[in-house]
């Protein structure tokens, strides 16, 4: 068996974490709309105040010998006016001939894990209708789907639109 680890992603990690929002978004059959680039992660990512947080799942090979990236986790901390601190978590991703293994789960728990010690009382995500194996894996996790019992749909303002609603 291969071991692994999960480790805080660094900027030398970009062009890896790259790579795997390609292959997830190839996954979400939506691999047309990713423009994020290995600089912009690394501007976003890496600077003095970051606008996301990743982690990596790091296996180590003997041949070859050298760590090889194989699924990341996306977070970020936000805020809920009705409870407080929370974190929302992204991308979970990881490839598919290392799923099953307690990879993701070991990933999503990090994100748990960084979530409770900054004092986040929620973690939030979403996930896609069709994908039934990762909507019965969060549940398995303990989570709930929220959908239906708030009546709160996930809403997006971009391009064009997001022009005309900055102007003042």
């Amino acid at each position: 068996t291969m071991e692994y680890s999960i480790r805080a992603a660094s900027v030398e990690d970009c062009k890896d974490i790259r790579r795997l929002i390609g292959e997830l978004a190839e996954y979400e059959k939506v691999a047309d709309e990713v423009t994020i680039t290995q600089r912009d992660l690394e501007r976003d990512g890496f600077s003095e105040n970051p606008f996301f947080h990743c982690i990596i799942a790091e296996f180590y090979t003997a041949f070859p010998p050298h760590p090889t990236k194989k699924g990341y986790a996306t977070y970020f901390y936000n805020y809920n006016t009705w409870c407080g601190r929370a974190i929302y978590m992204g991308d979970l991703y990881v490839m598919s001939e290392f799923r099953g293994k307690g990879i993701g789960r070991a990933l999503m728990s990090k994100v748990a894990q960084l979530g409770r010690a900054a004092g986040c009382r929620q973690l939030n995500f979403t996930v896609m209708d069709w994908n039934k194996s990762a909507r019965d894996f969060y549940l398995r996790q303990g989570c709930v789907d929220i959908t239906a019992n708030t009546g709160k749909h996930f809403m997006r303002c971009e391009g064009e639109a997001l022009e005309h609603l900055a102007q003042p």
